[in-house]
């Protein structure tokens, strides 16, 4: 349990990775074992959204009024958790040594379920050409992640979240594709809406015109997210955004000196291996209808290009960020080993 458990002068980023590793989404902050502080997913999000520097101390991002028990209060745990809504409540005796943590659930937290059923809109009509030769046989939602394709995990996922309602863009091989869900029993809806010519990662939209009256999550067919998304949905609604992308926090390590010039050529710093932290484009989105009302017709274009031309018309566009190991992307052959290998396949 040590990885729940960070010190002040470490950075967010340290924090981040401990998060990952954890899956309890919460690190208490401690000196000599002392309570002092609280770091949650949630804590590290605003931080990111407000742009802060992930090498800066952890104390800047931590909740330094903690709710805690004493060691005589353990028997109140579970319902001090569920008064105040949280998951983790730590016990600590007269000193304010942390003594043990109790979860709400002893194991990995599960996440909440949408408010309402949402429909997802899977975008399966693309020819796959990175992940060949596995697309020169089988169309990309069908490649197996263990015992089943990567698209048949999606909609599992969704289907946690209460969502029961599916349509699939489909175009290559997409005979393959039908043939397979129409031999499995399923508890959901599924449609299936065919391309005519390629249309993009956003173009396959304009066939779902009139079909989609509420917010619906667009999502590749190719990625998964470990994360709790109704936390999400919630930013989206409360944001009211037109759109709400989630996006990975990716931490990229330069494998050199990176040196740093003044305008007249001095030297003005060298930067040994920096790290450098992006956020990037998942391929999972929350989507309100309007935007599929304004699709042009059987026009090809890719959705990050919606996106763009919203943001010019000055449309509220919203990010929901999550950590770097809970995105797993199969677009590449390296990524599909490391998501075999991640979920069991």
């Amino acid at each position: 349990m040590n990885d729940i458990y960070i010190e002040e002068d470490k950075s967010v980023l340290d924090a981040i990775n401990l998060l990952d590793q954890n899956a309890r989404k919460i690190l208490f902050v401690h000196q000599n074992h002392k309570l002092l502080a609280t770091v949650t997913d949630g804590d590290i999000r605003r931080w990111i959204l407000k742009k802060g520097d992930l090498q800066r101390s952890v104390k800047y991002v931590a909740n330094y009024h903690p709710k805690f028990l004493c060691e005589e209060q353990e028997a109140l745990a579970i319902r001090t958790m569920k008064e105040y809504g949280i998951d983790a409540i730590p016990i600590v005796d007269k000193n304010h040594v942390i003594k043990k943590v109790v979860f709400i659930n002893d194991s990995v937290q599960e996440h909440g379920m949408f408010k309402k059923k949402i429909p997802v809109v899977i975008m399966a009509g693309g020819f796959g050409a990175r992940l060949s030769p596995y697309t020169n046989i089988l169309p990309k939602p069908l490649i197996p992640i263990g015992d089943y394709p990567i698209v048949e995990h999606i909609i599992n996922r969704f289907c946690l979240y209460g969502c029961n309602h599916f349509y699939m863009i489909v175009n290559y091989k997409r005979n393959m594709i039908k043939a397979y869900f129409n031999d499995i029993d399923k508890e959901y809806q599924l449609e299936f809406v065919a391309e005519q010519k390629t249309l993009g990662t956003g173009g396959g939209l304009s066939l779902l015109q009139g079909k989609i009256k509420d917010t619906f999550i667009l999502t590749n067919c190719d990625i998964l997210i470990d994360e709790d998304l109704s936390k999400a949905y919630k930013l989206h609604e409360e944001s009211k955004n037109l759109i709400t992308m989630v996006c990975s926090l990716k931490n990229f390590e330069i494998p050199y000196g990176v040196v740093n010039v003044e305008d007249g050529g001095a030297l003005k710093s060298i930067q040994e291996k920096p790290n450098m932290t992006f956020l990037v484009n998942t391929g999972c989105y929350f989507v309100e209808p309007e935007v599929i009302e304004r699709m042009e017709q059987n026009k090809p274009v890719d959705f990050p290009s919606v996106i763009q031309k919203y943001m010019e018309e000055g449309k509220k566009i919203g990010v929901y960020p999550v950590s770097e190991d809970s995105w797993l992307d199969m677009g590449q052959i390296n990524e599909l080993e490391k998501m075999k290998a991640r979920l069991g396949g």
